[in-house]
């Protein structure tokens, strides 16, 4: 699969996803606080978590501007071991986990992916997760595993990623007849404009289709 179209697809997804949400986390959080605080100082001490995360995401989406994999990994890190209850440590496992799956890391995006799949407060981040995973095991030749991980129903979001991924299990698989089925489903869902459809449409000819 066309790691690097997809990875940039997926980041922009992860990008867009944090501009309409984001601030949605932020009141969310804010209200869960209000809502279940109680004690004074448990509020406080939520309200500090909570505060000391978002910072710390901020600051690891400013080192996604720039690039900066060293300063990424780092503060991920930390909102991952410090705050793993706060509504942020979803998205950072999700962002560290791209940084070592495109360096090669399987193993420590595996990780990183199936916290980020344990703690997604969201459908949209579960589901790239998912995908990931779904990606990794792909790699690891655990087909089946692949395949379970691409059976839970996407949002019609990702639909075209999921077929597309899932075509190129079957296909390794031998399974030339479901694959074309898979393909034949990333290119009726997969948007217009992604380089994605174009890449569906040519493995789907390339098994006949």
């Amino acid at each position: 699969m066309a790691l690097d179209l997809e990875e940039q697809e997926q980041l922009d997804e992860f990008k867009a996803w944090w501009r309409q949400n984001g601030k949605w986390v932020i009141a969310a959080v804010a209200a869960f606080l209000i809502v279940v605080g109680g004690v004074r100082g448990w509020q406080y001490w939520t309200a500090k978590q909570a505060g000391e995360a978002s910072r710390l995401f901020e600051q690891a989406m400013q080192a996604v501007a720039l690039n900066d994999a060293k300063a990424i990994k780092e503060i991920t890190g930390q909102i991952m071991e410090h705050y793993p209850r706060s509504a942020y440590s979803a998205p950072a496992a999700w962002l560290v986990g791209r940084l070592n799956y495109e360096a090669g890391d399987l193993k420590s995006a595996r990780a990183q992916f199936q916290f980020a799949l344990d703690h997604a407060r969201d459908k949209p981040l579960e589901q790239l997760a998912r995908l990931r995973l779904a990606a990794i095991l792909l790699d690891e030749k655990d087909y089946e595993g692949a395949l379970a991980q691409l059976s839970h129903e996407p949002e019609a979001a990702f639909a075209g990623l999921y077929a597309l991924l899932k075509g190129d299990v079957l296909a390794a698989q031998g399974k030339s007849t479901e694959a074309k089925a898979a393909y034949k489903l990333a290119v009726e869902k997969l948007n217009e404009k992604s380089q994605l459809k174009q890449l569906a449409e040519i493995k789907l000819e390339g098994l006949g289709g």
